[in-house]
C-alpha cells in the first residue's frame, strides 16, 4: 500500500443504517402475537425459511386454494400524522382476507412485508401485533413474514406494507363471477367507517377544510378525535361470510373496496344485471355525510370512492333470504339488512341508486 492511501475503516452494515441486531429483537417481540393467531394446519413458529401449512389438518378434503394481496394505501400517512398504527395491521389482514371470503373461500394463513427506511421497534411491534389482530379475527394463522430495513428508500418515521393471504374452499363449492341471478336478494354489512380506501381524497379534504385531526370528530365528538374515527380499522367479515354459505343460496359475495358501490358490485353479475341498491335502506354514516360536505363531492363520485356505510355485500336467493338473514342476526351481524336486489338491465347503469335523495347534503 502506498504511504498516500490510509486504511479504510472496517465498516459493519449498521454503518450503512441497517442494525442487525434491532430486527434479531423485533423477531423476539413479535413471536408471542404470531403464536395467538396458531390455528390448526398451521406452525406459527418464525425465524424459517418459509412458512408451513398442512391443509388435512385443517380439515379440507379436496381443496381449491385462493389468494390475495394487498396493502392499506395512504391511509399509512394518516397513521403517521395521528400516531395510530395498530389498525392499519388489521387494515392490511382486513383487505386480503376480505377478498378470499369473496370467492367463496375462508382464510388459512397469511404473510406480511413490511418495508421501512429506519427500523423503530415499538412502532413495527405496534404494525404486527395489528396484523395479528386481524389474523384472530379472520381465523387465520400469521406464519412469517418479511421485515425490511431500507436507508434512504423511505423518510423516517414511515413505512409500507403488504399482505398476502392464502385462503381454500372445498372442490366445487366456490363463487363464479356471473352466479347471481335477476331476483336475488342483496343483504348489506355495515362498515366500521371509510375503511381503507379513498384516503387520498380524505386526506385532501382534510388540507383543504383545515379540519384538526386531535379535535373532537365534528360529526360524533362522542366517538372521540377526527384522527380516530378517520382511522378507525377495516372490518372482517369472515364470520358473517362462514354463517352465510353454511346456509346455502349465496350467489356472490362483494367486498366494497376502491371503486365503492358503483364499480365493485358488477364484478360479480353479467352484464345482463343492475344491482338496485336502496339508499334508504342503507342510511350513509355520519363520516361519509362530513366528507360529502367538507369536499362537496357529488353523489355518484361518493359512491365511487367510499363503502358508504356497506363493507360487504351478499347476493342471496330470494327463497333464502330470510333463512341467511335469521342466522346472521343471531350471530356475528344483528345489524345485517336488505339493501336491494338484483334486477334485469334496462339502460346502462350497472348500479341504480335508488332514494338517493337519503344520502344528499343540505342544498
Amino acid at each position: 500500500m502506498s504511504s498516500g492511501q490510509k486504511q479504510p475503516k472496517s465498516l459493519k452494515y449498521s454503518d450503512a443504517g441497517v442494525d442487525i441486531d434491532e430486527g434479531d429483537a423485533l423477531i423476539s417481540d413479535i413471536a408471542p402475537h404470531a403464536k395467538r393467531t396458531k390455528r390448526a394446519g398451521a406452525s406459527t413458529d418464525l425465524g424459517g425459511f418459509g412458512g408451513l401449512f398442512d391443509t388435512k389438518a385443517a380439515g379440507l378434503k379436496d381443496p381449491i386454494l385462493v389468494a390475495a394481496t394487498d396493502g392499506v394505501g395512504t391511509k399509512l400517512d394518516l397513521a403517521k400524522t395521528t400516531g395510530l398504527h395498530r389498525g392499519v395491521g388489521i387494515d392490511l389482514v382486513a383487505m386480503c382476507a376480505n377478498d378470499i371470503l369473496a370467492q367463496g373461500a375462508m382464510p388459512l394463513f397469511f404473510l406480511d412485508y413490511f418495508a421501512t427506511g429506519k427500523l423503530e421497534r415499538e412502532m413495527a411491534v405496534e404494525v404486527i401485533a395489528g396484523i395479528a389482530d386481524g389474523c384472530v379475527e379472520a381465523d387465520c394463522a400469521l406464519i412469517g413474514g418479511e421485515t425490511a430495513e431500507m436507508p434512504g428508500m423511505y423518510p423516517a418515521g414511515t413505512y409500507d406494507l403488504a399482505g398476502f393471504c392464502i385462503g381454500a374452499a372445498e372442490r366445487g363449492t366456490l363463487l363464479s363471477p356471473g352466479q347471481p341471478k335477476a331476483g336475488d336478494v342483496a343483504i348489506g354489512l355495515k362498515s366500521s367507517g371509510v375503511h381503507s380506501n379513498g384516503f387520498s381524497l380524505v386526506r385532501k379534504i382534510i388540507e383543504i377544510s383545515g379540519a384538526n385531526l386531535s379535535a373532537p370528530a365534528p360529526f360524533a365528538p362522542d366517538k372521540g378525535s377526527l384522527g380516530a374515527v378517520l382511522m378507525a380499522p377495516t372490518r372482517i367479515y369472515q364470520k358473517a361470510a362462514a354463517t352465510a354459505l353454511a346456509i346455502g343460496g349465496v350467489s356472490g359475495i362483494v367486498h366494497v373496496t376502491g371503486g365503492g358501490l358503483i364499480e365493485n358490485p358488477p364484478r360479480v353479475y353479467d352484464a345482463s344485471l343492475a344491482f338496485k341498491f336502496d339508499c334508504a335502506a342503507a342510511p350513509l354514516p355520519p363520516v361519509f355525510g362530513w366528507l360529502r360536505d367538507e369536499g362537496a363531492i357529488e353523489l355518484y363520485e361518493l359512491a365511487r370512492t367510499f363503502n358508504c356505510g356497506t363493507g360487504l355485500i351478499i347476493y342471496v336467493d330470494a327463497g333464502k333470504a330470510d333463512a341467511v338473514l335469521d342466522a346472521l342476526w343471531a350471530g356475528p351481524e344483528p345489524e345485517a339488512r336488505i339493501i336491494g336486489s338484483l334486477i334485469q338491465r334496462d339502460g346502462d347503469d350497472a348500479v341504480i341508486l335508488e332514494n338517493s335523495e337519503h344520502w344528499r347534503g343540505p342544498a
